[in-house]
């Protein structure tokens, strides 16, 4: 049974999740999407801190925690945003992390302009579409030694 998103750090207790430093936030993503790894890339700009990981969908640590969640590791159509324990999904975790960069990144803060159920149903077509809409890239291939730093698992 998938965890509550809104219950701070579950994943602590479930055994099938390795450990990791959970103290900063994590951002789950698929390493062979185009479009993910441009988010990648501007989740390394945007974060001025420079404390938010990457974790590639294809490690065992990312598989996990989006099986705790409820997504299939093998064909996510979610991003998951691990922030203080708690997860966030798809566009509302775009949002979320956009808007703890500040800057430039609270830009995505307008996606809140559209109903939930709206911004939900856009969300899984362009999941469902990215390879064909953006095609492949591999964020792990990225040549910066920063961003090398921010991934994990």
């Amino acid at each position: 049974m998938p965890s509550d998103p809104s219950v701070p750090y579950s994943f602590r207790d479930d055994a099938g999740v390795p450990q990791f430093d959970d103290t900063v936030p994590v951002a789950v993503m698929d390493a062979d999407c185009a479009i993910c790894s441009w988010g990648a890339r501007m989740i390394h700009r945007l974060d001025q801190t420079g404390t938010v990981r990457i974790c590639p969908m294809q490690t065992p640590l990312g598989a996990a925690l989006l099986d705790h969640y409820g997504l299939e590791p093998t064909d996510p159509t979610s991003w998951l945003f691990i922030d203080a324990g708690r997860a966030h999904e798809d566009f509302d975790a775009v949002i979320h992390a956009a808007h703890s960069f500040g800057g430039w990144g609270r830009v995505a803060l307008v996606l809140k302009v559209i109903p939930k159920p709206i911004r939900d149903w856009l969300y899984v077509r362009l999941a469902r579409n990215r390879y064909r809409i953006f095609g492949h890239g591999d964020m792990c291939a990225l040549p910066d030694p920063a961003f090398q730093k921010r991934l994990i698992g």
